[in-house]
């Protein structure tokens, strides 16, 4: 199963390199794209959940590093909860 990151710009301008275990946050996410930090988050929930699913369905398992991007995400988003209409960029999905 091909692995890909995505690459995003955080509010403050931070940059972070987020990994899948599939290319099926493709369908999610799109280079150039800037997204309120609250459909980011929705989305990469989403998606990461899609990717450790298909992990699931391929291995039996569910895909940790998946959930554990995730939380990391998660984790980070909570750091801009006073900036007014934080925005993510997606900078590349490969």
């Amino acid at each position: 199963m091909p692995a890909i990151n995505f690459n995003i710009r955080w509010p403050d301008g931070s940059e972070d390199n987020c990994y899948s275990p599939s290319t099926v946050v493709r369908e999610h996410f799109t280079a150039g794209d800037t997204l309120p930090l609250s459909e980011f988050v929705a989305k990469a929930e989403v998606a990461l959940d899609a990717a450790s699913n298909r992990v699931e369905q391929k291995f039996g398992y569910f895909c940790s590093s998946a959930m554990d991007q995730l939380t990391t995400i998660k984790a980070k988003a909570a750091r801009y909860s006073d900036v007014e209409n934080p925005t993510i960029e997606i900078l590349s999905v490969s």
